[in-house]
């Protein structure tokens, strides 16, 4: 059966060869216009064969691969030439779209989870930040790559950081988990600073997450133990608003709920 269909194409592309080969104006223009409905193939320097779509663009006569023969076969073809035509059809050339779109693709793949991350580490030592801090970040990170390092940053959706963070959330570890979320929303904040991320995921799963239980401690009443406390408060390594609030209290005193509405 594959066989008589294979012959019976054979002998349609040897009839359509002959009738183009003809001196008939008419039929030029017919085989033209043939050309230009279904996709061809093209024999490459290096012996293989390219599906080829010849079209017009802005006066031009102009060629768009769509894939490899016989890999890519002639159903699939024929969907990426109805694609390039669509294209067309907006008044955009499908040979720069499809340009447009591979170097997004190379950029998406660069731009991956665990590269970004690995900038922001660079620049935090840049920065000078206090090593303790950084350790502390790296370590985060490094239970975030487990599921993100080779995503690419702007790939990234909401659906897939909760099942970095519930890993540690359900282990009773939620003081990690929320620290995690900042950290992991900290990469996405970078690379949309960087222009290669549009959003950050982490930030529609703000209370999602266990709250830790509080613990009040005892007040501090000596020299030694409030110098004990601005030294962790400066070192605090979360938001650094919530640093900041920590700080105005030490320096102005005020009741808690005026400084929470600010951080």
């Amino acid at each position: 059966m594959a066989s008589s269909h294979a012959n019976r194409l054979g002998c349609q592309h040897d009839a359509f060869v002959r009738h183009c080969g003809s001196h008939d104006e008419a039929a030029a223009q017919a085989c033209k216009a043939l050309r230009r409905r279904r996709p061809s193939t093209a024999r490459t320097p290096a012996g293989g064969k390219l599906w080829r779509l010849a079209y017009r663009f802005d006066g031009k006569q102009k060629q768009l691969a769509l894939g490899s023969h016989p890999e890519v076969g002639l159903a699939d073809a024929r969907k990426a030439r109805d694609a390039a035509k669509a294209t067309l059809a907006t008044g955009t050339d499908p040979s720069e779209k499809a340009k447009a779109d591979k170097a997004a693709r190379k950029v998406a793949t660069a731009n991956t989870f665990g590269a970004i991350a690995d900038e922001l580490i660079a620049k935090m030592e840049r920065e000078r930040k206090a090593g303790r801090t950084i350790s502390k970040v790296t370590w985060l990170l490094g239970i975030a790559r487990q599921d993100l390092e080779n995503r690419p940053i702007s790939g990234i959706t909401a659906a897939e950081v909760p099942k970095v963070l519930k890993a540690v959330d359900e282990r009773g570890n939620h003081e990690t988990a929320k620290r995690l979320r900042a950290t992991v929303g900290g990469v996405f904040r970078y690379a949309i600073a960087t222009t290669r991320a549009g959003n950050d995921p982490t930030y529609a799963l703000k209370g999602a997450l266990t709250s830790p239980t509080v613990v009040h401690r005892a007040a501090i009443t000596t020299p030694k133990e409030l110098g004990a406390l601005l030294r962790a408060i400066q070192g605090f390594d979360g938001r650094p608003t919530t640093r900041a609030a920590l700080q105005l209290m030490a320096i102005l005193f005020p009741r808690p709920e005026p400084v929470g509405i600010l951080a």
